[in-house]
C-alpha cells in the first residue's frame, strides 16, 4: 500500500494540466503527482491501495485524475472524504473510492497493508476489519468490470428491438412554449 498523508489534494496536483494532451485513458500514470515527485516532496510506489487525506480529488472535475491513479497501479483509494465529482469519476473507470474516518485511515496506513473486499464491503488489516458503504449500482459495476458502455451493451437486445420497431426513426421529441 502507498500512503499520501495530505489533505485537500486537488486534481491538478494529481495530474498537472501540462500532461492532459491526450484523450485515451492510458499513459497518465507516469505523470501522477509529477510536481511533488520532481521536487522530492514525496515518493510513491505503485500499489493496489492508496491511503490519502480528507477531501481527496478536489478542484476541477478532470477525469484524467482517476485515469492517472489507475494507470499508475492503484485499484482503490481509501480516504476520509472525496470531492463528489472525483468520487463519481473514479467509479466510472473502475477505481474504488473507500470512505473511512481519519482514525481508521491512519490505522490502516500504520499497518502497512490491507485487503479490500468489494463484495463484503470490508477493509481487512492488522488492526481488524472495517466496513464501508458503497452504492449498490456502483458495487455491481465494479464487481462486474462494467463502465457506462458496458452497462448500455447489457441492454443490446432491447435497443435492437427498439430500432427494429422503427423507434430510432422517430427522432428526438421537442416541445416549445
Amino acid at each position: 500500500m502507498s500512503v499520501l498523508d495530505r489533505a485537500d489534494v486537488d486534481t491538478d496536483q494529481i495530474i498537472p494540466k501540462q500532461f492532459l494532451k491526450r484523450v485515451e485513458r492510458s499513459g497518465f500514470g507516469e505523470f501522477l503527482f509529477h510536481d511533488w515527485i520532481e521536487a522530492g516532496e514525496i515518493e510513491l510506489a505503485p500499489n493496489p491501495i492508496l491511503i490519502a487525506g480528507r477531501n481527496f480529488g478536489c478542484g476541477s472535475s478532470r477525469e484524467h485524475a482517476p485515469w492517472a491513479l489507475q494507470d499508475f497501479g492503484f485499484e482503490a483509494i481509501v480516504a476520509p472524504s472525496f470531492a463528489d465529482i472525483f468520487y463519481v469519476n473514479c467509479t466510472k473507470v473502475g477505481l474504488l473510492p473507500v470512505i473511512l474516518d481519519e482514525q481508521r485511515c491512519r490505522a490502516i496506513a500504520e499497518a502497512g497493508e490491507a485487503r479490500i473486499d468489494v463484495d463484503d464491503q470490508t477493509v481487512t488489516f492488522a488492526g481488524g476489519v472495517v466496513e464501508f458503504e458503497i452504492d449498490e449500482d456502483v458495487k455491481h459495476r465494479l464487481l462486474h468490470g462494467l463502465d457506462e458502455i458496458g452497462l448500455t451493451l447489457g441492454d443490446e437486445k432491447a435497443i435492437a428491438a427498439f430500432e427494429a420497431a422503427g423507434g430510432g426513426d422517430r427522432g428526438p421529441v421537442t416541445t416549445s412554449l
